[in-house]
């Protein structure tokens, strides 16, 4: 497991401390995630094939702000 994002990671879940899920990553730029928080059907279809874009509604995650990264998701240390 690891801590620092990376292009890979665009299209997975963000998911809380509690195990929530909040959102997902819409892409990743210089290492800093930016996570559209419950997107719709469409949004996590182009995150998913690495269409997704930083928009005024996502928001910036740094890797300080992340417990671990799987192979499906994002952890939280607490909530976003």
């Amino acid at each position: 497991m690891r801590e620092k994002l990376e292009p890979s990671d665009t299209g997975k879940r963000v998911l809380n401390a509690d195990g929530t899920a909040v959102g997902r990553i819409a892409d990743v730029e210089n290492g800093r995630g930016y996570v559209v928080l419950d997107p719709g059907l469409t949004e996590t279809i182009k995150a998913k094939l690495g269409w997704g874009s930083v928009t005024d509604e996502a928001h910036p995650l740094d890797s300080g702000s992340i417990e671990k990264i799987t192979d499906d998701a994002v952890y939280l240390r607490g909530t976003l």
